[in-house]
């Protein structure tokens, strides 16, 4: 693939000429689902690191050596996993957004190939939920060790769990089968009962994991994204009153630039890119879903900065505010993802620099048998891991998002 990269720019300036065609984006599409039908839909994980059947047993079960040996196979350039005897896997997360990506094409072309692999994905998440909750809910295929916790296989995250319930719920859209509405209701109820909540002047944040403190404010915002996505649909009242006072803790937490922290706690003062993004699409499903309008300006004033910031004038995603590197695959779909959700806010500027992404991240970041890259740390360095849910799945969901859009807008 072409590799022509920039690392310095300005402000992007919106075009009503767009960069890349529909004919483009479907053929990158194809390419990036047949690699995944090869490979049974399996990929490695960027956090997979402590699945070494090899080098697991060295690291004494002490969180120092777990945290070096998963950030170390994690930020090496190259792709160490085979060698380390770590298997490509399924992962919950990535069936969410395969599912919701395949919902789109469907959506979009009307070609059942798509509508069966989504149905397989949604009928995947059904048979491998985790245990022991009270509502449905996902979490991680390996264990995890982050700064502040271990997270073992198998316990839920409400990050994993609410974006695979707007999955469901994208899935009771498309389909309206009342089981998926019913799943996202119990999504709904595993955020209400299994995850402490902490009150913090008007709002409340919950907890990133069932019996942990963890506070971070795209989790918090997930869980109030997907409660007020399903209140919607449902009108529990339950569901509206927590989802507000998870906004308003956010919200309240904005910077007078727009941005907002990972977390409030001093370890976690970076403003990234995608979790910028994921922040912003919870509010606007807050908004949607609830019709409330109060945090819009928060939203707005999030969303401008946070385009203003995070792009060159080739639509290069910057990973960090204040650098560009390491180039990362997740910073090129949660853009697309995001801008084109804005994109009745911004019409024009948001479809312009999403098409600028896509052009760049195709062209830069896909391999010719059809997967993403992980990462780039120079023109010539490349990580070129074949990550599941950080890179081809929420590929092909904001690829398939901007498919639809380009389609939407080429009809009469």
């Amino acid at each position: 693939m072409a590799s022509t990269m920039a690392f310095a720019g300005e402000r992007v300036e919106t075009s009503s000429e767009l960069a890349i065609s529909a004919a483009e984006l479907y053929a990158s599409i194809q390419r990036l689902s047949d690699w995944l039908v090869k490979n049974d839909y399996r990929g490695y994980d960027t956090f997979d690191g402590l699945s070494s059947p090899y080098l697991r047993p060295l690291t004494f079960e002490t969180k120092l050596l777990r945290t070096v040996l998963l950030q170390g196979v994690r930020r090496f350039p190259l792709n160490l996993r085979p060698l380390l005897g770590i298997k490509k896997s399924h992962s919950s997360k990535g069936m969410g957004f395969l599912a919701r990506g395949f919902m789109r094409l469907y959506s979009t072309t009307g070609n059942e190939t798509w509508r069966k692999q989504a149905e397989y994905a949604l009928q995947w998440l059904i048979d491998h939920q985790a245990k022991g909750f009270s509502g449905a809910s996902w979490g991680n295929h390996f264990d995890y060790q982050s700064r502040g916790f271990y997270l073992p296989k198998g316990v839920p995250t409400v990050v994993w769990t609410s974006l695979i319930g707007h999955a469901f719920l994208d899935g009771y859209d498309s389909f309206h089968k009342e089981q998926y509405l019913q799943i996202a209701i119990n999504a709904c109820e595993h955020i209400l009962h299994d995850l402490k909540r902490f009150p913090d002047g008007k709002g409340i944040c919950i907890a990133y994991v069932p019996g942990l403190d963890t506070q971070v404010h795209n989790a918090n915002t997930l869980g109030g994204s997907l409660l007020a996505r399903t209140y919607s649909y449902t009108g529990n009242e339950e569901y509206r009153v927590l989802a507000e006072k998870l906004m308003q803790y956010t919200a309240q937490y904005q910077m007078p630039n727009g941005a907002w922290w990972y977390g409030e706690r001093s370890d976690m003062h970076w403003v990234d890119n995608f979790h910028t993004g994921y922040v912003l699409d919870c509010f606007k499903h807050y908004s949607k879903g609830i019709g409330d309008k109060q945090f819009d300006a928060t939203m707005m004033h999030g969303y401008e900065y946070w385009k203003n910031t995070f792009f060159l004038s080739d639509g290069t995603p910057k990973y960090y505010d204040h650098k560009v590197l390491p180039l990362d695959i997740q910073c090129s779909s949660q853009a697309i993802d995001t801008l084109m959700f804005f994109s009745d806010s911004d019409k024009q500027g948001s479809l312009s620099l999403a098409a600028k992404v896509a052009k760049w991240t195709i062209n830069n970041m896909q391999d010719e048998s059809g997967y993403f890259y992980y990462r780039r740390y120079s023109p010539s360095l490349v990580n070129k891991t074949p990550t599941l849910h950080w890179g081809q799945a929420t590929m092909l969901c904001a690829l398939a998002g901007l498919y639809q859009r380009l389609n939407k807008e080429a009809r009469p």
